[in-house]
């Protein structure tokens, strides 16, 4: 293999570069087969694409060792030299999403009903009749080869080449869900009503994508496919199950008054599924996440809500424990409006910090100063149905619940199930399993953001598309967050970025992070929701303990980009402590320490302790024992200061 055969991609991912697409998929199926033997521990993602192959690690450690078994895995590909399907135990420590997931070899039928719309002009374009575009379509073996811009839509290969035809020269603005279509040397099945730019030949009543099923893509990476021509009555369409409202029922522990701007349910998402098109979403700053499930005995992922610029009023409908981080929010939990009896003030309290809530209690999250995204957290986290192993909201490909809007209920899983979630019982998406998982990344815009904001990046890996110029020019400008941004992508306004190449670039995997460059030349930072892959020349990449910030990121907002070497990027990282081993009881309750409140939880054995003190004729116990708290808070803030993963258990 070439020195230029990988590229890195930011400090956690490769990009390995092959001849050809037979290539790409043997190489894509070793690795997911050393991955689930344990060979390869801690790989998030493989994501094969038209010529490269994508490996996402879950830390640099895990990136490396790709990269190291990468040239004898790639000879092994190019030599042809079958491997054992992958049927014993693994053996190996770690593992990762992709441990015992080797794509299964799997023949697909597709019935298709050939009346497209561009079926016409296929013909005419390639001098062939209409029933002879059908045969052609039909005659051969379509290979899955890589997941492209949604769940389950699945580019193909390998079919006749009399049927390489372009793409329209302006895409159709919905293409109906099941549509099958043919574009340069691929065809494919729309899954869902989407736009798109592919010619239609057809379609198919097939289900193509199923977030519930136990295969949720009908068509997977390295599956056959053949499509069978059939007549209009045979095809009958999938029956939609019937529904009484277009909101999940569920009991209500909170209820939401007023949703804010965008609140969204939000853990850790979905990794490990690009190559079905699934792109891992979850919070936007998971450090926030797990700092505010920390303070109320959550493991670090559990399902949250994600709130943007403020705005968000929830009703308590009994006693729980809650915890905000993330944005330099101003919470108030107090009671609600109109309240007659008015018995307690409405207070405030430090982020990352438990809040005791009393049935009839509002909370309200207010505007930030600093930051864009809050996160609140209730004891025994969000309750709701699981999609791919995760309960996060991805806003482009509409999996998980949709927005929160007023009069929705929520459920805390602490009363679905009778009983606090413990870290065994937790989720998928609840637990660590992708990049940037902990709390082990920089703060936030949250706690201390003045100025513009630093992200480190890694050059590549397609900066050899630009002038020498362009990557000055993407380190030394100051960028601007513009209004466009969201959880897909920040658009960043500056100089241009101009190419050093022209022509198209084949598709490929990107990752969060990627600053992808559109012919424009005015970047866009690629977020929680970005597509799995993209035809754009990606200049660089934002190394994973950046990837928190860039989550705080508001329109307006200066950027500045440092490149660093993806193994000499320093860590900034917090001293680390131990997980709860389950969630323990606490007693919860707040003090005020030089005109500050601050929220405090407590073992209940302790609390008994203190109530004893407060009996007691003699003050000076529990003068000192009230010493010994706040001491203890300021060591607890001093030691970490500006960083993540502290003050969560104060």
């Amino acid at each position: 293999m070439s020195d230029r055969g990988i590229r890195a991609v930011g400090d956690r991912a490769c990009l390995i570069e092959l001849p050809d697409l037979g290539n790409v998929l043997r190489v894509a199926e070793r690795l997911r087969r050393l991955a689930a033997r344990g060979v390869l521990p801690g790989l998030v993602d493989v994501v094969p694409a038209a010529r490269t192959v994508l490996v996402v690690g879950e830390n640099r450690a895990a990136v490396r060792r790709a990269i190291a078994e990468a040239p004898g895995i790639v000879a092994a590909a190019v030599d042809g030299a079958d491997e054992e399907p992958c049927a014993e135990e693994a053996t190996g420590a770690g593992g990762g999403p992709l441990r015992d997931r080797a794509m299964p070899e799997r023949q697909v039928v597709v019935k298709t009903v050939y009346d497209g719309a561009d079926l016409d002009a296929v013909a005419e374009y390639t001098g062939l009749s209409r029933e002879a575009v059908v045969a052609a379509h039909t005659a051969t073996a379509w290979r899955a080869a890589f997941g492209g811009f949604a769940p389950g839509f699945v580019y193909l290969a390998g079919g006749d080449p009399r049927l390489r035809v372009p793409r329209l020269d302006a895409p159709r603005p919905s293409v109906p869900a099941g549509s099958v279509a043919i574009a340069g040397e691929f065809s494919a099945v729309y899954p869902g009503a989407s736009p798109g730019g592919w010619r239609l030949l057809g379609r198919t009543a097939a289900r193509i994508w199923d977030p519930a099923g136990e295969l949720p893509a009908l068509i997977a990476p390295g599956a056959s496919v053949r499509f069978r021509a059939v007549r209009d009555r045979v095809v009958s369409a999938h029956p939609a199950p019937e529904a009484t409202s277009d909101r999940p029922i569920c009991p209500r522990d909170l209820t939401v008054v007023e949703p804010g701007l965008l609140s969204l349910v939000q853990d850790l998402g979905r990794a490990g599924h690009a190559a079905i098109g699934v792109t891992g979403s979850g919070a936007m700053d998971r450090g926030a996440l797990a700092r505010a499930n920390r303070a109320v005995g959550n493991p670090p992922g559990s399902a949250a809500i994600e709130t943007l610029a403020g705005g968000l009023v929830l009703r308590v409908e009994r006693a729980m424990l809650a915890a905000v981080a993330g944005a330099a929010a101003t919470v108030r939990p107090g009671p609600a409006s109109g309240d007659p009896a008015g018995a307690r003030e409405a207070i405030g309290f430090a982020a990352d910090t438990p809040i005791p809530l009393h049935p009839g209690d509002t909370l309200r999250v207010e505007s930030a100063d600093r930051g864009i995204r809050s996160y609140v957290a209730f004891r025994g986290g969000l309750g709701g149905e699981a999609v791919l192993g995760s309960r996060s909201s991805d806003q482009l490909s509409g999996l998980g619940p949709p927005p929160l809007r007023a009069g929705d209920g929520l459920a805390v899983r602490s009363a679905v199930d009778g009983s606090p979630a413990a870290p065994d019982d937790a989720p998928a998406g609840s637990r660590p399993s992708s990049p940037s998982a902990c709390a082990g990344v920089r703060r936030g815009p949250g706690s201390a953001h003045a100025g513009p904001v630093s992200l480190r990046f890694v050059p590549g890996p397609r900066d050899d598309w630009f002038e020498p110029v362009a990557l000055a020019a993407l380190g030394g400008a100051e960028w601007t967050v513009t209004p466009r941004s969201n959880r897909v992508g920040a658009r960043l306004e500056g100089p241009g970025l101009p190419r050093a190449r022209t022509g198209e670039l084949l598709s490929e995997g990107v990752v969060a992070g990627a600053i992808q460059v559109p012919p424009d030349g005015h970047p866009v930072l690629f977020l929680a929701d970005h597509p799995v892959t993209g035809g754009y020349p990606v200049i660089g990449t934002v190394i994973g303990d950046d990837l928190d910030l860039a989550g705080q990121l508001a329109p307006g907002d200066a950027v500045r980009f440092e490149a660093v070497d993806p193994d000499g990027a320093p860590q900034r990282r917090c001293r680390r402590r131990a997980e709860p081993a389950a969630l323990e009881p606490v007693t919860a309750f707040s003090i005020e320490v030089d005109g500050r409140r601050r929220g405090l939880r407590i073992p209940p054995e302790l609390a008994a302790i203190m109530a004893g003190l407060l009996e007691s004729p003699d003050e000076a116990p529990l003068r000192e024992a009230i010493a010994a708290l706040v001491a203890a808070i300021e060591r607890d803030e001093a030691g970490c200061s500006g960083d993540a993963g502290g003050g969560a258990n104060r």
